[in-house]
């Protein structure tokens, strides 16, 4: 839901008309006609802005500014001013005020200042989300981009199986992001603070296996591919875990492993015993609404390893993106992205073979969600800017599963 407007003004008349105004917008408004009535909203966690009258009887604009940066220094306040205010509103702006408009104001001005506030507590507050990730170090959150439901199912699923810790498999398609994820699993664990190993069981002997399990004591032991581990080293394997007292154990592999139990290349016992607790990434192909997230945030992440600035990722590039099947997932994404940011010649806009009305199809489904984005979700807007009719666009949104307060 788009953040609300809690508007403050002692003059019941002011105060519909700029309630109605804003909710022409389709922004939410709180309506109080006094300090009192307005400081019980008024709250670190408050995700709106406020816009208040600067004379009121009793409890003044200039002392509800004091009051909400007394809360949240980085809560915006707007002020409303008569004429003959305007002093009062500078020496208002250089106390903290996000900004004043001067009464009667046209509704286009309004909305325009409401809107820029929105953004600056929203930015506030993401700031605030990622830095508390940071503090408590959530790796799911840092680590695992996408929006989608699929995406924040996963960053569950990782931060559950953390907890247990039990042995784990991970699984996918390959690209996908097996040895990332284990290593999330790792540092979302009570072992965080412990080494992680990571080897492959192809050609690993039992010898190395035991310098693995040793290295790794005291924190997690993460053995990708381990259909190919020889079948002596497997044996060795399971009397370690048998025995306990070993590192915590993560398995990965991109291969099936029921029929590389058929095939005998891993063995039955082992495999049943992997099964039991599994994360499974999903494809770029089953969650291609997070495209855009993880190629913004590879292109950015190219870009300031290259010591150059992000190139602007355009509406046409992420369509071009969203027509592809990305059998190599994630990696493949991550490899265009580098070559983006470089300036070379890229294929980004090339499809995969899909047909004419599913690359239109994913072509679509990318601009709505691109338009919703950038207008906060708000319907009206984007249909104003796709120049369609508001039946029109909830059929499509309804048509792609796209939900205009995802983007809010």
């Amino acid at each position: 839901m788009m953040a609300p407007v809690l508007v403050v003004d002692d003059d019941p008349v002011v105060r519909e008309a700029l309630g109605q105004t804003l909710e022409l917008e389709e922004i939410p408004v709180i309506s109080t006609g006094s300090f009192v009535e307005a400081k019980d909203h008024i709250a670190p966690g408050f995700s709106g802005v406020i816009l208040s009258d600067m004379r009121m009887p009793g409890r003044d604009g200039f002392h509800l500014l004091d009051y909400a940066r007394g809360v949240d220094a980085e809560l915006p306040v707007i002020l409303l001013t008569g004429e003959g205010d305007i002093p009062m509103a500078v020496k208002a702006m250089a106390r903290g005020a996000f900004g004043f408009l001067e009464k009667p104001c046209a509704p286009a001005e309004l909305v325009a200042v409401i809107e820029r506030a929105q953004k600056a507590r929203g930015m506030a507050l993401e700031n605030r989300r990622l830095k508390a990730q940071l503090e408590t170090g959530d790796a799911a959150a840092r680590w695992l981009f996408g929006t989608s439901e699929r995406a924040e199912a996963l960053r569950q699923q990782v931060r559950h199986v953390a907890r247990i810790g039990a042995e784990v498999l991970v699984t996918g398609a390959p690209g996908t992001g097996i040895s990332k994820v284990a290593e999330v699993i790792h540092l979302c664990s009570p072992l965080s603070e412990g080494p992680f190993g990571k080897h492959t069981g192809a050609g690993m002997d039992v010898a190395r296996l035991e310098q693995a399990l040793g290295d790794a004591s005291g924190g997690s032991l993460f053995l990708d591919e381990i259909q190919s581990m020889p079948m002596e080293t497997q044996f060795s394997l399971m009397g370690a875990m048998e025995r306990g007292g070993h590192p915590r154990l993560i398995f990965g592999s991109a291969a099936k492993l029921d029929q590389a139990v058929e095939a005998g290349q891993l063995h039955a016992d082992l495999f049943y015993r992997l099964d039991a607790l599994q994360v499974r990434i999903p494809s770029l192909a089953e969650r291609p609404e997070d495209i855009p997230v993880l190629f913004r945030h590879y292109v950015a992440q190219a870009a300031e390893q290259a010591g150059v600035s992000a190139p602007d990722v355009t509406p046409d590039v992420l369509s071009g993106l969203m027509a592809r099947e990305w059998p190599g997932n994630a990696r493949a994404l991550m490899s265009v992205a580098m070559r983006f940011a470089l300036g070379l010649p890229g294929e980004e806009a090339r499809d995969e073979g899909l047909g004419l009305a599913e690359q239109m199809a994913q072509v679509e489904r990318t601009l709505l969600s691109e338009a919703l984005r950038k207008h906060g979700g708000k319907a009206a807007a984007v249909a104003d800017a796709l120049k369609l009719s508001r039946r029109t666009l909830y059929d499509k949104l309804e048509k792609y599963g796209l939900r205009p307060e995802e983007f809010r």
